[in-house]
């Protein structure tokens, strides 16, 4: 059994504070990391580590930590990181038990580093907020007021404040001049919770909007609280053009610069950005926090999307190595530099690329990272597997390693669905399938099935073959699904379910996860590796 180099919550600390490399990941699913886990701990669930390592550990020698909870799934981890030609992992102490026994604070929930760190802006920049009650009177009224939601448009379509607009994260301070053109125009922005309607409301202030700025009071969790109605489906998004007329955007754009000059942000190129990324001593992570659609129509080499928005809200998921380096891109002068200067008030070392010239943008389409090629596997058809199925006699089962709510929207009749950390000899996941002479491994689109179909063969002594495609291939060739949880060998630990989301949510959850931000600033306090400061 191959052993590792441990690190002591003491070693890991030191690393924090004086802002070296380091990687800390916790392997677990999201649900478990969620209830308990250090604030620079990333989620990077073993499950699916082979599909994120490359995008997300870009430089194979950054010193990795990784920690479970007793599971045993560290040390799997560590191996199959060793397998992709990381060099520099070890194991935490004791795993979560140890941190905790060494006297470390744990947070819960997910996104902490950048949840945490919107609190500590409201706490020192006060803000300014209006509760729902006074929102919906203002809307009632017929008052001059737009309402902006910061939140993902697939977030604002779920629920959103009637009347209200989608302008997600970094748009806010692009298109806000144009969306509120009168200066007595009082701007309102909202998000689910409280993070995003923070710091999209302080960017605003930040970015010296002439008008009367709040943020919606713990958001759509406010808005249920008070026991008013949210709308659900709404469509109403900025207007590509708007706000970027010739004046708005230059006071926009001067603005941005500003905040980002006094953040301390950085410049460089496309070129250097390149030069930094190829170097093996330091990680740099290369991002373009332009729209999805801006992105895919034209981007530079080797820069992810990453809508500033999120940036800001997914720290963590995005750049989990601490200390690395952050370069951004746009190509108005607006939303890199407003997303810049709030990493680098969250103690990130952040450039935002100048200059960059259409031309230079030469890729397209979605981001596409890197990954290893998995073992080879025979794999069948959805024909062929449809014929299997319908043959009794060849005793076929489909095991579905997606996601589990991919799954219970829709499976293929008779699937049963296993989260992929749990393939192993001290789980009984598998073992509680009925018996088989073979299984074909199945997920959304092929890209993890073949990565966990020679673990299940290990498993089962079984033949095991893959979905070419996937469920998606299945459903491309108009074969029937089927819905529901039936026949889930897990439990559904791979997503952590927020306590905002959908429309039925009891409000003793609400309430205490509005109580939980509002601890938030006293855990930084009590942690104290943050380094956060506000400008």
């Amino acid at each position: 059994m191959t052993t590792y180099p441990v690190r002591t919550y003491e070693d890991v600390r030191e690393a924090l504070l004086a802002r070296r490399e380091i990687a800390l990941l916790d392997v677990r699913e999201e649900d478990p990391h969620a209830q308990a886990h250090p604030l620079f701990a990333a989620n990077f669930p073993l499950s699916k580590l082979e599909l994120d390592a490359y995008t997300r550990l870009p430089r194979r020698d950054v010193p990795i930590v990784l920690f479970d909870n007793g599971e045993g799934l560290a040390a799997r981890a560590a191996g199959k990181l060793a397998a992709l030609g990381y060099t520099h992992v070890a194991l935490l102490a004791g795993g979560l038990d140890g941190w905790i026994r060494a006297g470390g604070e744990v947070f819960r929930d997910v996104n902490v580093p950048s949840k945490a760190f919107g609190e500590f802006v409201e706490a020192r920049r006060h803000t300014p907020s209006l509760s729902a009650e006074t929102v919906e009177t203002l809307l009632k009224n017929g008052d001059d007021v737009v309402v902006l939601d910061a939140r993902r448009f697939d977030e604002y379509q779920t629920m959103n404040i009637p009347g209200s607009i989608s302008v997600p994260g970094a748009e806010l301070a692009l298109r806000a001049r144009a969306l509120a053109p009168n200066p007595g125009t009082r701007v309102i922005v909202n998000c689910a919770g409280r993070t995003r309607s923070i710091i999209g409301a302080q960017s605003l202030v930040n970015a010296g909007l002439p008008n009367p700025v709040a943020a919606l009071r713990n958001g759509t969790i406010g808005w249920t609280l008070a026991g008013q109605t949210l709308e659900h489906g709404s469509d109403r998004q900025f207007d590509p053009p708007a706000g970027l007329d010739a004046q708005n955007l230059a006071a926009s754009r001067n603005a941005a610069r500003a905040l980002a000059d006094r953040a301390g942000v950085s410049r460089t190129t496309l070129d250097e950005a390149a030069r930094w990324a190829a170097e093996s001593s330091r990680t740099t992570y290369r991002f373009d926090v332009r729209t999805p659609a801006e992105y895919e129509h034209a981007h530079a080499p080797g820069f992810q999307g990453a809508p500033g928005g999120q940036l800001v809200q997914e720290t963590d998921m995005f750049a989990p190595v601490r200390g690395a380096r952050v370069v951004l891109f746009d190509d108005d002068g607006v939303r890199a530099n407003m997303t810049a200067s709030w990493l680098a008030q969250m103690n990130i070392e952040v450039y935002v690329v100048d200059s960059a010239a259409a031309p230079e943008l030469t890729a397209s389409g979605a981001w596409r990272g890197a990954k290893p090629d998995p073992a080879p596997t025979s794999t069948v058809s959805a024909e062929e597997l449809a014929s299997l199925i319908a043959d009794a006699s060849s005793n076929t089962i489909v095991i579905d390693v997606t996601a589990s709510a991919n799954h219970v929207k829709a499976h293929i009749p008779g699937a049963y669905w296993i989260v992929r950390s749990r393939l192993s000899n001290d789980a009984d996941d598998l073992r509680a399938l009925p018996d088989a002479k073979r299984y074909v491994v199945t997920c959304a689109t092929s890209a993890l099935a073949p990565f966990a179909a020679p673990e299940i063969a290990a498993l089962t002594g079984k033949p095991v073959h893959v979905l070419e495609g996937g469920t998606s291939a299945w459903i491309r060739a108009g074969l029937p699904t089927e819905a529901g949880d039936a026949r889930l060998a897990s439990p559904r630990i791979d997503r952590y379910r927020r306590p905002y989301e959908g429309t039925g949510n009891a409000r003793e959850a609400m309430n205490a996860y509005l109580e939980w931000e509002y601890g938030l600033v006293a855990q930084l306090d009590r942690d104290g590796t943050h380094g956060f400061f506000v400008i």
